[in-house]
């Protein structure tokens, strides 16, 4: 008696700053997936927008460059949970639906993906989906907000704060002076709801910080700055689970420029990825309990990286972020720090999909109607 594979769609790309980060995440679980187990089907997305068919998206994997003709669309209809295909004329050809979906595995850094819209789609259409929820998405991809969250929860942060786009473009010199006379530097700064540390800065001076606000600006129509920590080591921490998660051994980073910006990350190789950090053990089991914290507190599931900066001298704990859709190529920190934990990459990928399912089973618990006691009188 054969068991039925379970057919896990997954998707990557995206109109993100993060698009080509995505490819090598989806590549990895592509590859280290259990064929016997389950049927992976591949979803493209391109810098447009446009989702392309699963054998297109299986030879974007290969090129690193999504260029299918064949457009496909992801109903929000429940009955459904199906990928149908769109004819030349932008019409849905439901007569070809391709084979229905159990799962989905979004491998989406950045917005349109981590944020909670790709999220919204899959609650539309009832179908399980790795990772955290539409409003744990949302927060986490937006720093300011979640940095306000954290700040309720009593988890210790940085001093930050947050302009629009239209109040720099309106007032350069208000916004400078009020960075001026309320911030010791070094500063971070960043676009508030991007990732992969794409448009961020290190202001050392007066004289950089209008450069690099008009880079993060270009990003974002809101702009995050936060003081920085002289001397910070750079750590990280994996979280796995839904309502009982749990936290691995913490890692640290230690970059080859001058901070974990998107060239330490994914180009140049002198970065280096220590698992397990080499911290004191009442400082790393207080990184692991900080970081469950910041995991309930924006109510995320599945999984999630959570950044801290330590300082060297006094060990001193301040949490950063929270990435809800971590890089996870096989040598990336989140599958590193699990797998330094005693949880292979594929066991790890399997664990996710399972957790996906069993909160989908736990949401449909919930009733979607009413019935009033008045009706019955």
């Amino acid at each position: 008696m054969t068991t039925k594979k379970i057919k896990v769609g997954i998707i990557f790309g995206g109109r993100s700053g993060e698009h080509e980060v995505s490819f090598c995440s989806a590549s990895s679980i592509v590859k280290a997936m259990d064929k016997d187990k389950y049927t992976v089907v591949p979803i493209g997305i391109t810098k447009e927008g446009r989702w392309i068919s699963p054998q297109d998206s299986e030879l974007a994997l290969q090129s690193g460059k999504i260029e299918g003709k064949n457009t496909v669309i992801l109903l929000n209809d429940p009955s459904g949970k199906a990928l149908v295909h769109i004819d030349n004329h932008q019409r849905l050809d439901k007569s070809s639906a391709l084979e229905r979906l159990d799962v989905i595995f979004p491998v989406l850094h950045g917005p349109y993906g981590e944020d909670g819209t790709v999220q919204g789609l899959l609650e539309l259409a009832t179908i399980p989906y790795v990772g955290a929820g539409v409003a744990a998405s949302a927060i986490s991809m937006d720093k300011d907000l979640m940095k306000i969250i954290f700040q309720q929860k009593g988890l210790p942060i940085l001093k930050w704060m947050t302009i629009k786009r239209k109040e720099w473009q309106k007032d350069e010199e208000k916004i400078l002076a009020l960075i001026q006379n309320g911030f010791e530097y070094p500063l971070f700064v960043k676009p508030t709801n991007l990732g992969s540390s794409v448009g961020i800065t290190k202001v050392h001076e007066k004289e950089e910080l209008e450069k690099a606000i008009d880079l993060a600006s270009s990003y974002d129509r809101k702009i995050l700055i936060e003081e920085g920590l002289e001397g910070a080591r750079e750590i990280e921490c994996g979280v796995l689970g839904n309502d009982e998660p749990r936290a691995s051994v913490v890692g640290e980073v230690k970059p080859a420029g001058e901070f974990y910006d998107y060239d330490s990350k994914y180009i140049d190789k002198e970065t280096q990825l220590i698992v397990p950090a080499d911290l004191p053990d009442e400082v790393s089991q207080k990184v692991q309990r900080i970081a469950l914290c910041a995991f309930k507190a924006v109510d995320a599931a599945g999984m999630a990286r959570v950044d801290f900066f330590v300082s060297k001298k006094e060990n001193k704990i301040y949490l950063s972020e929270i990435n809800t859709i971590p890089g996870f190529t096989s040598v990336s920190m989140y599958p590193r720090l699990w797998e330094a934990s005693g949880i292979s990459y594929p066991d790890l990928i399997d664990q996710l999909i399972q957790l996906a399912i069993e909160r989908h089973r736990d949401k449909n618990q919930n009733k979607i109607s009413y019935e009033s006691k008045l009706l019955d009188t």
